[in-house]
């Protein structure tokens, strides 16, 4: 078992390259806001924590299913009370759909309170004739295009927190205070099912889940797991900064946790073995994740789990493979075959999101429902083929009507994107778009047990 000796210097990171982090122009400004943040309250406890790898573990042994979702990035300005509730009402009724018609419990995560940066693929951006540093999520700077806005400024760093403690604090409201009970399963799709396909065929489910919950009740039955949800927060392990400072000493154990989440993960672009992200990770308790490319070998995941779970602790490490629609068929096969072989405990989660952006006439980022459906059908017709389990997706959504992913029950076509694209960095799928896929990916689940 792990022991603190073995997690050694929670420092170490320092030493080795750190890509993807801002150049920050005052040290002595990052050094007064992390010293701040080291002394700020937890936004999660570790118990937390290690009740989420417990509910992965459950997964990793195929008893379960996985749902990660939210924004591409949060913004400052989206952290308010209907903006949260629209995402996490999205989330639960694609997780009442998963969990009714895929007939299995789900584990609830999401892309909230606290993914507020983003790595870039190019480190500037020039709009006529004009250079700028690149947008890096509102941790770093401001998404309008002037010097004062693209400055990296590390007191963005506090403003992420307390937005994060914000969204956080708002989720358990919404969660454990009646918002979540089976019974409002209605009243979530009242402003959606008159305009929507996807609102109407959720709101039949509805109805059969309506029936369920009185038979149930006439017998005696009525479980307090049907008034209140498991949720827990997830972002992108990417400043270290700001990790670091969040990390802490649970009192219980005596180990180090990251309390700025309950789940974090390594990026593509950051999941290099020599890495300073793969050394933070592989110190820290929570349960982690790593995405995997179509660049990544099965020798490649074999150094992923002796680096992130050389205990072999079932729900500590989930590998989200992000391959595209084109390639998961080819890719990921060798890839699941060479990780059951080690029987290493690994939760396969699949990212149809990241590998199948590309850009509109208009300039617009997209991408493709049906090409996002493909990858989740590639993903489970692979680990059918293996005898494997497809463990869950991770999807970037709103709970807004955006117009960000062409496709879908509604058909939103390229020359419609400009009509409300409205988000910080990648295109989502909206509300009845990511309805559409908890139905689709439910008959997937049911067909490939």
């Amino acid at each position: 078992m792990t022991t603190t000796s073995d997690l050694g210097d929670l420092d170490a990171w320092r030493a080795l390259p750190a890509v993807q982090q801002p150049e920050w122009d005052d040290p002595e400004e990052v050094r007064a806001v992390t010293a701040e943040l080291a002394k700020a309250p937890p936004l999660v406890f570790a118990g937390e924590c290690d009740q989420l790898k417990e509910r992965l573990a459950e997964v990793a042994r195929g008893e379960a299913f996985v749902l990660q979702g939210g924004d591409c990035a949060e913004t400052f300005a989206g952290s308010t009370a209907d903006a949260v509730r629209n995402k996490l009402k999205t989330l639960l009724q694609m997780a009442v759909v998963l969990t009714y018609a895929g007939s299995v419990p789900v584990v609830k995560i999401g892309r909230m309170a606290g993914q507020f940066a983003k790595p870039r693929s190019k480190p500037v951006e020039v709009r006529d004739g004009v250079t700028l540093p690149s947008y890096r999520g509102d941790a770093v700077n401001g998404a309008e295009f002037t010097p004062e806005a693209r400055r990296s400024d590390p007191r963005r760093l506090l403003q992420a927190y307390h937005c994060s403690a914000v969204t956080l604090n708002l989720c358990r409201a919404f969660t454990k205070g009646g918002y979540a009970d089976l019974r409002q399963v209605h009243a979530w799709n009242q402003d959606f099912v008159a305009s929507s396909p996807a609102g109407q065929r959720y709101e039949r489910l509805a109805g059969e889940i309506d029936r369920a919950l009185a038979f149930m009740k006439a017998c005696g039955a009525d479980p307090e797991e049907f008034h209140s949800v498991e949720f827990y927060s997830s972002h992108e392990a990417l400043l270290l900064e700001y990790e670091r400072a969040l990390t802490r000493i649970d009192s219980r154990t005596g180990l180090p946790y990251d309390v700025s989440a309950h789940f974090l993960w390594i990026g593509e672009r950051t999941r290099a073995l020599d890495g300073a992200h793969v050394e933070f990770a592989s110190r820290i308790r929570n349960p982690i994740g790593v995405k995997l490319g179509p660049t990544t070998t099965p020798d490649d995941a074999l150094a992923l789990i002796e680096r992130l779970n050389p205990d072999g602790e079932p729900g500590r490490l989930t590998f989200i493979t992000r391959m595209g629609a084109g390639r998961i068929r080819e890719v990921l096969p060798p890839l699941v075959e060479k990780v059951s072989q080690s029987g290493g405990p690994v939760v396969w989660m699949c990212d149809p999101m990241h590998g199948n952006t590309f850009e509109a006439p208009s300039g617009h980022k997209t991408r493709r429902f049906d090409d996002v459906l493909d990858e989740v059908a590639g993903f489970f017709e692979v680990h059918r083929s293996l005898g494997t389990h497809p463990g869950g997706i991770h999807i970037e959504f709103t709970g807004d009507d955006v117009t960000e992913c062409v496709g879908g029950g509604q058909e939103i076509v390229e020359e419609d994107l400009h009509q409300r694209y409205e988000t910080a960095c990648d295109p989502r799928l909206n509300r009845s778009q990511s309805l559409d896929l908890a139905f689709i990916v439910a008959e997937m689940y049911r067909g490939s047990q």
